[in-house]
């Protein structure tokens, strides 16, 4: 009866949907940091990392960099209408006022990870470093979803 049971318990995991186990999140100071994740992409071409930042405190902060081992170069990016078309532009920071939250998503603020060195292989986590005003520098790791993804695989509803 025993060896049944752990069995069935073992099956019952299996059959998790795989969101539960692709979520995850990190806390620095009081900012939350929700699913980082990025799409799958060859070496040498740039790729993207998505999340979602929540100020929990009372305190303003801001998002001034990020860097990873992975790529050339970081940069915070995000789309917005230039004479009617939609373009990408380098920002200084993102703000997050007390109590706001922020989603880096496909079309709107994300990570431009430029100049990979090695490709994101779907399946695998990177490990990218972020720096806030305040709460200083969190290690998060990107889950890499497919090239197509919007994000949906790992979310936290």
């Amino acid at each position: 009866m025993f060896h049944r049971r752990s069995l069935l318990a073992g099956l019952a995991v299996l059959s998790l949907p795989a969101t539960a186990a692709l979520a995850h999140s990190y806390k620095a100071g009081e900012i939350d940091i929700g699913h980082p994740w990025s799409r799958a992409a060859p070496a040498g071409v740039t790729g993207a990392g998505f999340m979602t930042l929540k100020n929990t405190g009372t305190t303003a902060d801001r998002l001034l960099s990020a860097r990873a081992e992975i790529a050339r170069t970081v940069e915070i990016h995000n789309h917005i209408m230039d004479g009617g078309v939609m373009r990408m532009r380098p920002v200084e920071a993102i703000d997050l006022s007390p109590g706001s939250e922020v989603k880096l998503a496909p079309g709107g603020f994300h990570l431009m990870l430029i100049g990979l060195k090695q490709a994101l292989v779907q399946g695998t986590r990177v490990p990218l470093t972020l720096v806030f005003e305040k709460a200083g520098e969190v290690q998060v790791e990107l889950a890499v979803e497919a090239a197509g993804a919007r994000g949906g695989s790992g979310h936290q509803h």
